[in-house]
This record gives C-alpha cells, structure tokens and sequence, in this order.
C-alpha cells in the first residue's frame, strides 16, 4: 500500500478568505520593513559565498515571495541565509557555479518530496546538540571567511578549508588596511549600538525614550551601511566596493538561463545536493518554530513548508539565484513589525525588486568591509556561544556530541559534522535505553519449599532491544544445577524487538538443551503479538505462557495440592 502523500495547500490560501484592509496595511509595513532589512543582508550573504552580490537580491526576491506565497506558515520571511555560506562556498570551490545551481535545483526537488512523503516531522528529532554544535560551527567560519574584507587584505581567493583559511590570513594580515577596519568596526558598533524596538518598553514617556523609539523605526544595518557608503564616497577612502570589485548591480530584471543539466553531474553532487537540502530543511523549520513562539498564529505546516522551499529552490537556479531557506532575523523582523500573513513576505520581495530597478546603480560605492563588519555581527547573533558555559551542567554524551559536532564542523564540513553527530547520538541513546533495561530476581516466599529451589523468577523491566539482549542470553549459564523453571514475569516490558525475541527464543533452547523451561507471564499487547507471529508461542506450549504471574502461582499451588492429596498415608 502507497503512503498517503501530503495535500499540497499554501497558508495563504487560507488566510486570505477573510483578509481585511487593516491586516493589509500591517502587512504593507511590514513588508517594506523587512525589505529594507533584507537588502544588506542579501548582498552581504551573497557576497560571502563567493557569488556576485545581484545573485544574493534575486535569490531574496524570487525566493522569498515563493515560500511566503506557498508555504505554511502566516509570518516566515525566506531568503539567502548566513548558514549556507560556507556550504555555497564549499561548493563553488570544487564544482563551480553551474553544479552549484544544479545541485540547488535538484535540492528543491528533494525538499518538494520530503514535504510530500510527510517527512516535515521528523527534523524535530534532530537532538538540540547537533543543531547547537553545527550552528556555532558555521558562525566560527562565517567570522573567519570575513576577515579578509574587514582588515582590507589583498587575497586573490580565499581557500574553503578552515586550516587553509587560517594560513593565508596569516601570511597576509600585516597587508591589512586601516581604513577597512574603521569602517567595518564602526559598522559593528552601529549595529550593536543602534536602538532595537524589541528591546524597549511600549510605552516610553521621556523625550529621550521617544528619540530612541523613533530611531530604531529604522534598522541599524541600513543606518551603517548607508553612513559606511557615504563616508568612503565622500571622503575618498581607499577602500574596495561593490563597484570595483563586481561591477556594480544590472539595473533590471533577472534573466532566465537553463543550466546545463546531465546524469554525470547529478551523480557527482549528491553529497552537496544532501548538505543544502538538510540544512535547508533543519534551519527552515527551526526558523517557524521560533516564529509560532512569537506569535498566537496557527502553527505551521512542516511539510508544505518543505515543499514551498522546494519549489522556490528549484525555480531560484533558473534565474542564477542561491539556495535559499527560511531565515530567523527577517522573521523575527516581520512579526515585530506587525506582519500577520504570508502577503508581508510577498510585499518585502516587491519592495527588494523596486529597490533593484531604482536603486541599483547607488549600491557600486558599498564597501565590503561594512558588508563584512555586517556578517560579523550576524556571526556573532548566529552562535549560541552560552551553551559552551553551560555544558559542565549537562550530561557527557551531550557534551560529546555537542563538541564533537562542532569541531567537526569546523575542521571538515556540516555533513561530516551531523552524520557523525547522529552516529553519536544514536550510540548513546542506545546506551541509555540498555541502561534502564533491567532484569531483576524475584523471591516468592509462598511456594512450596522444593518448588522455590527448583524454580528462578525475574522480572523484566524496561524495553527489550537489540542493545539490551545481553541481560537475557546470560540467564541460562547462571543457574544452579538443581533448577527446573524459569518463570520472567514481563508485566512491565513495554516492547519488545526481533532481537530481543531472538535473544528469548536462544534462551528457551539453551533451558531446554538442560533439561529445563521457560514460562512468560504477563505479556502486554506488543511482546505478546510479537511472541505468538515469532513462534516463540509454539515453542513453549501451552503450559509456557500464562496471563499473569498469580496465574502460574495459582497453577503451582493446585499441583501441589494434588500432589499432598496423593501422598501415601503413614
């Protein structure tokens, strides 16, 4: 029988049967809002991961209306994101530009078809050490990638490699430039400086705090980037810009290019197709969670999210755009401007695109070390440096994949990293469950004498799997020569797996082989389902399994009765 695939049905489908002027004025400015937000960030993301900056705004406003308009959740605002700068960059260093687009495409298709097969569900069981450890090893190499542009250095091409990144920088730091580092520390300085609204009370009834209210209607990454551009255009700094080193921004639409696709490429980039699709998914679907905790909104849909960011990722390619997810800044953006409906991202990719055809052509005299002083800072945000205080609180396998996860992301790539993170996780899980896996011995003081030497009773607690089974294949060697039966009592064995029936159907043999034999009593539905279609059922008969362990008390004591009552008279 064919799974149930997931009905394809947008949020904003559904939000716009009752859509009110009102919600469309909060979303208008909403959207502007996160739109001048986003213009920054797009060419900075861009930027970064070694693509020209045009690519970053196309991504962001072809993109980002897609997942809005098909996606399933009221405020996720998607677009280029600063994890998937050191994968893009990976990427681009060892395939080129066309596979990187062939492998975002062929990403898309496989987000499209986790969404579809409901898989939506199951990046919430990634462990929060995994996710912990990768994202602060993404925000190590995002700092590290922009330090070049941020002391000025003269580096042709930086390597991928974090060992590689740290010996050419170096070799080259006593080139750096001065006037880059003031621009972008003082990049870092505004952002950091600049008043947040979410970060004041409602009500500020001072002079000062109306000031302070007013200006942070204004993003702090637009302020320093717009002063950062004034100050290299009039003051003559030296400095490279958007201009000297990409030739500026077409002023126009982007255009439509088929790249060329074949078999032999699609097979060499299966790892990188994985590593966009993965991180796409985990950090889309971490990004609508954080916004169902903002906002008293309908939860979001995890699969016709994926399938929007499917579908964005395979039509951003044709258009030269990036991979593209969900993204928690803009997000969080739009629900503190007053976003309520997926029309807000829709209006912010409109307002990016006017901003392309108008304003392109001011955007030449950027400098890349504000665009950079930009990134470290998004670097900074992006790491949950606290976890690291906090892990002598925690237990030693979360410390270990915590940590591991982390250097590993580091030292070779994201898929490394989370596929020995999980490794790691599924170790010590089964550990864990082995550990809380018990099998006690019971004394049963109401037998008769000769029946409790000759019988052993032990309870079975817990799960019994294929980590566990090695409590139960060593009952056989354990026992005294005078012993007949072995009674387990599974009245608290929650389940049960092949192996574990495997590791009983071994130990009625082995008690067999000896003369003795097994009794179970007290299955629960799944151990007795799996103990009657594995024919451990047969193989004891119906004199091996009883209902309760009262019952094969019961059962003893009416064979002792009958024995008494056949006992000759003295």
């Amino acid at each position: 029988m064919l799974p149930t695939l997931h009905r394809f049905r947008p949020r904003s489908l559904d939000l716009l049967k009752d859509y009110s002027r009102e919600r469309f004025v909060g979303d208008l400015g909403a959207g502007f809002t996160v739109g001048v937000v986003a213009l920054p960030l797009a060419l900075a993301f861009a930027i970064a991961s070694g693509v020209k900056p045009e690519q970053g705004l196309f991504t962001a406003i072809i993109a980002g209306f897609l997942i809005s308009a098909l996606g399933g959740s009221n405020v996720q605002i998607g677009g280029p994101a600063g994890a998937f700068i050191v994968i893009i960059y990976g990427i681009l260093q060892r395939y080129g530009l066309a596979n990187l687009l062939i492998s975002t495409m062929l990403a898309g298709g496989l987000l499209f078809a986790m969404g579809a097969l409901k898989l939506g569900a199951l990046v919430r069981y990634l462990p929060v050490s995994i996710v912990i450890g990768f994202t602060n090893g993404i925000a190590i190499l995002i700092g590290l990638s922009q330090l070049k542009d941020f002391m000025g250095l003269k580096i042709e091409q930086m390597p991928a490699d974090f060992f590689g990144q740290i010996g050419v920088l170096s070799s080259h730091w006593r080139d750096f430039n001065p006037w880059s580092m003031a621009v972008g520390a003082g990049c870092v300085l505004i952002v950091l400086l600049w008043p947040k609204t979410y970060a004041m009370e409602r009500h500020a009834p001072s002079l000062g705090g109306k000031a302070k209210r007013w200006m942070a209607q204004l993003p702090g990454t637009v302020i320093a980037l717009a002063a950062a551009t004034a100050a290299s255009y009039w003051l003559k700094l030296p400095l490279d810009t958007i201009g000297s080193r990409f030739g500026g921004i077409p002023q126009s639409l982007p255009s439509f290019a088929l790249p060329e696709l074949s078999w032999a490429s699609a097979r060499l980039l299966f790892m990188p197709t994985l590593t966009i699709a993965l991180l796409g998914a985990i950090e889309s679907l971490l990004c609508a969670r954080v916004a169902d905790k903002l906002t008293d909104f309908k939860r979001h849909d995890p699969n016709q999210e994926l399938m929007a960011q499917g579908l964005a990722n395979i039509v951003t390619p044709f258009f030269g755009g990036i991979p593209a997810t969900g993204t928690i800044a803009r997000t969080v953006t739009n629900v503190k401007a007053g976003g309520s409906s997926p029309v807000a991202g829709m209006v912010h990719a409109v307002c990016l695109l006017i901003i392309v055809l108008v304003a392109a052509p001011l955007a030449s005299n950027i400098p890349l070390a504000a665009l950079a002083g930009l990134l470290l800072v998004v670097a900074w945000n992006m790491g949950e440096w606290h976890e690291f205080a906090r892990l002598r609180h925690f237990s030693l396998p979360y410390r270990t994949i915590l940590l591991g996860t982390f250097v590993l992301t580091v030292v070779f790539d994201l898929t490394v990293a989370v596929e020995v993170g999980l490794v790691l996780a599924c170790i010590f899980f089964i550990y864990r469950m082995s550990t809380l896996f018990k099998v006690l011995p019971l004394e049963l003081p109401y037998l008769a004498n000769d029946v409790a030497r000759q019988t052993r009773v032990y309870e079975l607690y817990g799960s019994l799997f294929f980590g566990a089974v090695g409590k139960v294949e060593g009952l056989a060697e354990n026992l005294d020569a005078g012993v007949r039966t072995v009674v387990l009592d599974a009245q608290r064995l929650i389940s049960i797996d092949t192996s574990g029936l495997d590791a009983l159907l071994q130990l009625q043999r082995s008690l067999e082989r000896q003369g003795q034999q097994l009794v179970l009593c007290g299955l629960n539905e799944q151990p007795a389902s799996l103990v009657q279609r594995g024919g451990l059922a047969q193989a004891l008969g119906p004199k091996g399994i009883y209902p309760e362990l009262s019952d094969w008390l019961l059962s003893q004591m009416q064979i002792d009765r009958l024995r008494a009552d056949k006992a000759p008279v003295k």
